[in-house]
């Protein structure tokens, strides 16, 4: 089992949520966002405990490989590590923004596009007075010529769906569905491991140094999905003590448990890595791998957990939300 040092991004729409939620003795202003799990060179996560300690994840993944990957993983992926976990704090709009696929990432030199999903928490410190709201998907058909346009006229929020959120909502945004965070939100975010994105629009912000954040409007142009859906909102029932499955697709599988009672997890015919994310309360996880060696581990809201793909059985005990997700 490992655990990482957060990486902590300070942006200009972020907030003074996410140290608080994840209890570090920090003093930091407008961090956006903690990268708990990260793979992406130049932000590599870094083991903070056990004998791995000062490790990156990169460097575990090449020393334990199918371990830690699974074989069909480590086959697939080699030594770069699938997926980036992150926690999102907007105080502020973020900007609207899309996402290419791997074909159309790659033609631009990326690795790999970015396929990812939101689950909304609450914010753990108060939020603006207006209900925190993101942007989902096309509401309306519109054509190239016409989204052009509208980025122009400072009018593409009109074609967008909005969605008021609150705890527990789940949203699926797959490579070219136009999408954007609104302030007062704060997400867990669950994707391919990519820092590639391309903004649409930003509202006329300004950075630090007064200049105009720089947009990307030809090659979004290029990744935008223009199928338009009645609802982009994930439902699901949420039940205790059962998982709830939220997401299966070519890249990341979650689901969410709402624990009071313990439970025994049988991963022995999975072969993959298990990242838990502690989203409220905390609870004692004890796993026994194919070796028959027994660890444990305390696990609480704002932590985030890497499982190797030798875990067989995992047994929780204590009362814990959290997210599972595994490729």
């Amino acid at each position: 089992m490992y655990k990482f040092q957060p990486i902590l991004k300070q942006t200009i729409w972020g907030g003074d949520s996410i140290i608080p939620f994840k209890h570090l003795d920090q003093h930091l202003d407008h961090v956006g966002e903690s990268w708990e799990l990260s793979g992406v060179a130049g932000s590599e996560s870094v083991v903070s405990e056990g004998p791995c300690a000062g490790m990156t994840l990169n460097a575990l993944v090449h020393k334990e490989r199918e371990r830690l990957m699974g074989h069909d993983n480590y086959a697939r992926f080699g030594d770069v590590f699938p997926l980036l976990i992150k926690f999102i704090d907007a105080r502020r709009d973020l900007s609207i923004q899309v996402h290419p696929n791997d074909e159309v990432a790659r033609r631009h030199g990326h690795p790999m596009g970015k396929t990812e999903m939101w689950y909304v928490m609450p914010s753990p410190t108060p939020a603006p007075s207006t209900p925190p709201f993101l942007y989902c998907g096309l509401k309306r058909s519109i054509t190239p010529e016409q989204y052009a346009d509208m980025v122009a006229n400072h009018t593409i929020t009109e074609a967008l769906a909005r969605y008021d959120v609150s705890e527990g909502d789940v949203f699926f945004i797959p490579a070219g569905r136009i999408h954007a965070i609104g302030a007062g939100c704060f997400v867990a975010e669950i994707q391919q491991t990519s820092d590639v994105t391309y903004r649409i629009y930003d509202y006329n912000r300004r950075d630090a140094n007064g200049n105009l954040r720089q947009l990307h409007t030809r090659e979004a142009a290029e990744s935008i999905d223009y199928t338009v859906q009645d609802d982009y909102r994930l439902h699901y029932r949420p039940t205790a003590n059962v998982p709830q499955s939220l997401i299966r697709c070519p890249y990341f599988t979650t689901s969410v448990y709402d624990l009071t009672e313990p439970m025994l997890i049988d991963y022995a015919d999975l072969d993959s890595f298990i990242i838990l994310i502690g989203l409220k309360g905390e609870a004692l996880l004890t796993v026994e791998d194919t070796d028959a060696f027994a660890s444990q581990v305390t696990l609480r809201a704002g932590e985030t957990l890497l499982l190797p793909a030798t875990t067989e059985f995992l047994r929780i005990e204590g009362q814990l939300k959290m997210l599972e997700t595994y490729v």
